[in-house]
């Protein structure tokens, strides 16, 4: 039977590296547990004059490399459980990219799309005042995530500035260009899904020309891993999002999609129609015959019970946590890869570093050097983890696991346990 909590999913993951890696055990109790966990009230007044309280949280796992630094999300789903798993697996994202960060997570349970956008304002509004105590420019810095945007990390912008009493660029990354963001940020996740994709054809000897592609979910991750290995050359022949799968065998028109999505209700797929795209569920999607398969959506898609059924020889998650450990084993033990999120969707961790850098400096890169610079990092990034795969004969998730959770443990023991 698979446990329901995610943050088990977090410490199984966790325990398997450390085994490997034949961790001290009291590096590992550190390891196992958040340094700091808030929990918070988030009072609204809504547009019709009730106040509505919403319960948020932000949890900080790990701050000996440097600042946690980990996106926000709003969704009905959030709970403290999942935040902390979040958080964890920011840390070991931060670490196998090898950025001087440490992994927080932050959410409110809220469907805001049942709000108006002064109520969301209002929301993001109050729950940067409550979650204030912990974060900063040097010591937790807030991002975009599942129902979050630029546009929420700028009302936290501002909020911050506003009680500060001058302008903090640093605060959050992810921000629009016209408040410190930068050039490539939006696309960074995906970006960074997209470069470990060709590497893992690369080593497979695979053409992208030669490869069909299955994406879950088509918000910003899914819709730009999409887009962007279209653009180089793979045939992208089903993508899904809440309102079900589109599919094609001879290829989705992604950039009308992504054009549709821009302007439709809540900005989903749901009323796409276009020659030769028929309907499947996502059910259906994950059973396709594909070459590479990117779940971008929410946590434990890929499970014990569907697991068996998918074709695809590549699973690289542009979510976070998509696959359960039952489902993994089930995954490995019939030769498939799965580049693991901490590794395959770093490039957002990556590009948010990077806005970092430039706002504290005040100096802002061109797209193509950010761009550069991303693939440089993801590059390198996979070549270590691909590399321990194949030297130790361990999957790439505890590969890259091993990596990130002997350069935390390194940290910590270098520094000591204060006093």
């Amino acid at each position: 039977m698979e446990n329901n909590s995610v943050f088990a999913m977090a410490l199984d993951q966790l325990n398997s590296a450390a085994k490997l890696l034949k961790l001290d055990a009291n590096t590992l109790r550190v390891l196992s547990h958040p340094e700091r966990s808030l929990t918070v009230a988030v009072p609204v007044v809504m547009d019709d004059g009730r106040i509505e309280v919403f319960e948020g949280h932000r949890v900080q796992h790990s701050s000996a490399r440097g600042p946690c630094k980990g996106g926000i999300r709003f969704h009905q789903d959030v709970t403290l459980d999942e935040v902390k798993a979040l958080a964890m697996w920011m840390t070991w994202k931060c670490a196998v990219v090898n950025i001087p960060y440490g992994g927080a997570k932050g959410g409110v349970c809220v469907d805001p799309t049942k709000m108006s956008k002064r109520e969301v304002r209002h929301l993001t509004r109050r729950f940067t005042v409550a979650i204030m105590p912990i974060i900063g420019s040097h010591s937790d810095i807030p991002a975009p995530d599942v129902n979050t945007s630029s546009e929420t990390m700028g009302y936290i912008m501002d909020t911050v500035s506003m009680i500060k009493g001058s302008t903090v660029l640093d605060i959050v990354t992810g921000k629009a260009i016209d408040l410190g963001g930068s050039l490539g940020r939006r696309e960074a996740t995906g970006r960074g899904v997209m470069f470990n994709t060709l590497e893992l054809l690369k080593r497979l000897n695979k053409s992208p020309k030669e490869c069909t592609v299955a994406v879950q979910g088509f918000g910003n991750v899914g819709s730009v891993s999409a887009d962007l290995l279209q653009k180089e050359g793979c045939k992208i022949i089903a993508v899904s999002d809440v309102s079900g799968g589109y599919y094609n065998p001879d290829g989705l028109p992604i950039k009308d999609m992504i054009n549709y999505c821009a302007q439709s209700n809540n900005h989903i797929l749901e009323g796409f129609n276009a020659s030769g795209v028929s309907k499947i569920s996502n059910a259906e999607l994950f059973e396709l015959d594909v070459d590479v398969l990117v779940p971008a959506a929410l946590e434990k898609q890929i499970h014990g019970k569907n697991a068996d059924k998918i074709k695809a020889f590549a699973i690289v998650e542009g979510a976070n946590g998509p696959t359960t450990p039952e489902a993994e084993k089930i995954l490995t033990d019939k030769g498939k890869y799965v580049v693991p999120d901490i590794l395959a969707n770093s490039g957002g961790v990556v590009v948010s570093y990077f806005e970092w850098v430039q706002s504290i400096q005040s100096f802002f890169w061109t797209e193509d050097e950010v761009n550069d610079n991303l693939k440089r990092v993801i590059v390198n990034a996979f070549a270590s983890v691909w590399d321990m795969a194949q030297k130790e004969k361990h999957d790439m998730r505890n590969a890259a696991t091993m990596i990130a959770v002997l350069r935390v443990a390194r940290a910590i023991e270098a520094r000591g346990i204060w006093p």
